[in-house]
C-alpha cells in the first residue's frame, strides 16, 4: 500500500478535480459519508445520540460540516463548534455551511474564553466527538487556544473520530509539538499519510481506517509515489509454493562469513535463519578454530574453516579460500560476529570488490566500510546493507539523533547515492532501494531488541535471496517475516523473555501461513 505526504496528497486531490473533473464538493461529500459510516458503527447507530463536531477553517472543516449534516439526518443531536468565522471558509466548506444552516444545524464559533466554557458543557454531554479541525496541511504546533481545546477533548476521554488525521499531528513526519487531539479512531481518505504510521503521531491515531472517496485508482497507484507500507499482501507473492520437481540446488546456496571469539553465535544464528527460511544449502565460513562449534550446533549447516590471524580472527590468507567459495554459492552474507580486526576488515573489502553474487552486509561488515563507501559505486552486484542507527552514523558521519529525526530521507538518500538496498533497522524499520523507493514496516515489538535479532534478520534476507528473490524483494519480505516472527513469539511468551532463537523457531510456522494463505 502506498503512503503519501501532505504535498503528494494535495497533488492527487488536484488531479482528481482538474484532470478527472471530479468536483471538490463530491470528494468532500464522499469523505463525510465514509466518516459517518464509521461513527454510526462506533455508536451502534446515531439516532438519539449526541455528537460534537469540531471544525477548522479549511476543507477539513468542510468535511466536518458534511458529517454534521448526515448525522442530523440519522437522528443525532449535533453541535458544531468552529475555529473562525464561516465567511472565511474556502468555497466548498462555505457551501456545506450554508446547507447546514438551512437544515437548522446548531453552529457555534470558538473565539473567546467563554466559548471554551460552552464547549466543555457540550463535551461532557456528548457521546462522541468528531475532530475536523486540521488536516494534512498542518505544520508546527497548535496555538495556546487550540491547545487548550485539544486538552479539553483529551481530558473528557470520550470516543473521538479524527477526520483524515488527528489535529496537531504532522502528516509528513508524525511529529507532535506540544499537544494534539488523541483519537480513538482515525478515518483517512484515499491513502494513509506517512505521519499516521510513525511515532509519536501513530500513538494519537487509534484505530486507522482508509476510506475510498472516489479518487481514481490510477492516481493512487502512481509510480511517482515512492513510499510504501509493508503488508502481508505485499509479501505474500514472494513466498511461493515449491515446485514438485526440485532438489536442494533449486533453492540456492547461501554463504555466511563472520565469527570471532565470543561471537560465534552470530554466524550460527544467521546461518540457521537462512536455512529455516528455505535456502537449499548453507555454508558458514569462520575462523578454523571455531568451525567445530558450527558442526556441533547445527548439523545441517556446512562449516568452511578460514585461516586465522591472532586468536580466532579471520586472517588475510582467508582471501583465497573465500574466492573459491564465492564461485560456488548463490549469495553471501558478510559480517555477523566478524569483529573489527584490521585483517578481517581487509578481507571483507576484498570480498566486496571481487564478488560476482549478491551480498548482504551486516554488523562488523558495515564497520569495515567506514570511510570506504565509494567502494559501492562501481559494483554491479546487488548489495543489501542492514545497519542499525549507530552503524548508519558511522557510515555517514551523521549523528544518531540526525538519523533518527529523518530516518526516511536518510535511508532514501544513501540508498540512491550508494546504489544499494538499505535496511535501516529500529522501530519502524525502513527499506530503501537504489531508485528512491521506501518501504516502511510497522509491525514488530520492543522484545525484538535483543542480542542476535539482527543476525536472524540478516540470515532471513540471505536465505530469500538464495531462493531467487531480488535484493529489495528479499529485504522487504525479510523485514516483515522477521517482525512477524517477533510478534508471534511475543504472543506466546511475552516480550521480556524473547530471545533471537525463538524467532528462528517460529519462522517455519510463519512461512507456512503464507504458503497456506492464512496470514
Amino acid at each position: 500500500m502506498k503512503l503519501v505526504n501532505s504535498q503528494e496528497m494535495k497533488q492527487i486531490d488536484s488531479k482528481a478535480i482538474n484532470d478527472y473533473m471530479i468536483p471538490g464538493l463530491v470528494l468532500m461529500e464522499n469523505a463525510g459519508i465514509r466518516t459517518v459510516e464509521i461513527v454510526e458503527e462506533i455508536l451502534d447507530g446515531a439516532a438519539g445520540k449526541t455528537v460534537l463536531v469540531l471544525v477548522g477553517k479549511g476543507n477539513n472543516g468542510g468535511d466536518g460540516l458534511v458529517i454534521a449534516r448526515h448525522l442530523m439526518n440519522s437522528g443525532a443531536q449535533v453541535f458544531v463548534f468552529a475555529l473562525g468565522r464561516p465567511e472565511a471558509f474556502p468555497p466548498d466548506a462555505r457551501t456545506n455551511f450554508e446547507i447546514l444552516k438551512k437544515m437548522g444545524g446548531q453552529f457555534y464559533e470558538l473565539q473567546q474564553e467563554a466559548d471554551l466554557d460552552s464547549l466543555m458543557i457540550c463535551l461532557l454531554n456528548s457521546d462522541l466527538i468528531v475532530d475536523a479541525l486540521y488536516g494534512n496541511g498542518f505544520k508546527g504546533r497548535l496555538n495556546d487556544y487550540e491547545a487548550r481545546l485539544a486538552d479539553m477533548v483529551n481530558w473528557c476521554k470520550k470516543p473521538v473520530v479524527a477526520v483524515d488525521i488527528p489535529s496537531g499531528v504532522d502528516a509528513d513526519t508524525g511529529l507532535v509539538h506540544g499537544t494534539a487531539i488523541r483519537a480513538t479512531h482515525t478515518v483517512c481518505f484515499a491513502l494513509p499519510k506517512i505521519g499516521l504510521v510513525l511515532e509519536p503521531g501513530k500513538d494519537y491515531v487509534g484505530t486507522l481506517s482508509v476510506a475510498d472517496i472516489s479518487i481514481p485508482r490510477t492516481l493512487l497507484l502512481d509510480n511517482q509515489l515512492k513510499t510504501n507500507l509493508i503488508t502481508a499482501d505485499m509479501v505474500g507473492p514472494f513466498i511461493k509454493l515449491r515446485p514438485a520437481e526440485s532438489h536442494k540446488g533449486t533453492f540456492g546456496h547461501a554463504l555466511v562469513i563472520g565469527g570471532s571469539v565470543g561471537l560465534t553465535g552470530a554466524v550460527v544464528m544467521a546461518s540457521y535463519a537462512a536455512l529455516r527460511t528455505g535456502a537449499g544449502l548453507v555454508t558458514a565460513a569462520l575462523p578454523e578454530s571455531l568451525a567445530p562449534i558450527v558442526d556441533g550446533v547445527i548439523t545441517e549447516v556446512m562449516a568452511a574453516p578460514l585461516p586465522e590471524s591472532g586468536e580466532a580472527l579471520i586472517g588475510l590468507e582467508a582471501v583465497a579460500v573465500l574466492d573459491n567459495l564465492m564461485g560456488t554459492v548463490s549469495v553471501a552474507a558478510i559480517g555477523p560476529g566478524m569483529s573489527g580486526h584490521a585483517e578481517a576488515a581487509a578481507v571483507m573489502r576484498h570480498v566486496l570488490q571481487r564478488a560476482g553474487i549478491p551480498l548482504v552486509i551486516d554488523a562488523d561488515g558495515l564497520n569495515a566500510l567506514v570511510g570506504n563507501t565509494d567502494i559501492f559505486k562501481d559494483r554491479q552486484v546487488p548489495i543489501v546493507l542492514t545497519p542499525h542507527p549507530g552503524e548508519m552514523s558511522r557510515l555517514t558521519g551523521k549523528s544518531i539523533a540526525e538519523i533518527q529525526a529523518g530516518r526516511l530521507e536518510v535511508a532514501r538518500h544513501y540508498a540512491v547515492e550508494w546504489g544499494v538496498t538499505l535496511v535501516l533497522k529500529g522501530n519502524k524499520t525502513v527499506v530503501a532501494d537504489p531508485f528512491g523507493n521506501l518501504y516502511i514496516n510497522i509491525i514488530g515489538n520492543p522484545g525484538m531488541a535483543t542480542a542476535g535479532s539482527g543476525d536472524v534478520l540478516c540470515g532471513i534476507i540471505t536465505g530469500l535471496i538464495a531462493q531467487g528473490l531480488k535484493a529489495t524483494e528479499a529485504a522487504v519480505a525479510g523485514v516483515y517475516l522477521h517482525a512477524r516472527c517477533g510478534d508471534r513469539v511475543a504472543e506466546q511468551k511475552g516480550q521480556r523473555g524473547l530471545v533471537a532463537g525463538d524467532m528462528i523457531a517460529v519462522l517455519p510456522e510463519i512461512l507456512c501461513s503464507f504458503e497456506n494463505q492464512t496470514l
